[in-house]
């Protein structure tokens, strides 16, 4: 019975070890992989409505409000005027505001913003590429990404007008 129980003893230590490695890593290395504030925002390469494609890099050392929205999503439609009216506000600033449609196609997106007027930059992630490295869930989620390139607040659910005239303030005033 003795030497039965020495391979199982050491299996269940092997187990241990492994699932302490596990647990340390991915706390030391963020987890469930999801951006947080303080981290650098994850890049993309995302086709705009305006037929490029476009990078996170192109914003490079401006202060940039990130929001992931879909025209079928209530709020994201109740924000969409607050987030063109900062848009107006901070641009001679070098405040960028850019929109990421989530899954919807390009028509979709191009009759919805025919209809609100907005004209900030608008990308399409079909293939759900910028969601899933920015752990978006639920929509609309806004990333305010400083002139650095990291992520000063995230900030999830609709954004109201004062909220998001302070959160940008504080972006250009760093």
């Amino acid at each position: 019975m003795g030497k039965a129980r020495k391979p199982v003893q050491i299996i269940i230590l092997v187990l241990i070890v492994l699932l302490g490695g596990y647990a340390v890593g991915t706390s030391a290395l963020g987890g469930d992989g999801k951006p947080k504030e303080g981290s650098r925002a994850p890049s993309f390469k995302l086709l705009g409505l305006d037929g490029k494609t476009h990078t996170l890099d192109e914003y490079k050392g401006k202060p940039i409000v990130l929001n992931f929205w879909g025209s079928w999503c209530a709020p994201c439609v109740k924000e969409m005027p607050a987030l063109q009216a900062q848009w107006e506000k901070w641009e001679t600033l070098g405040v960028v505001v850019v929109g990421i449609n989530v899954g919807e196609d390009q028509m979709t997106v191009q009759n919805f913003v025919n209809g609100t007027g907005v004209n900030f930059p608008i990308l399409m992630d079909q293939s759900r590429e910028a969601v899933r490295s920015y752990g978006i869930s639920p929509l609309p989620t806004t990333f305010f990404i400083n002139a650095k390139g990291k992520i000063d607040t995230i900030h999830i659910g609709q954004l109201e007008l004062s909220t998001l005239d302070a959160q940008i303030g504080k972006l250009v005033n760093r």
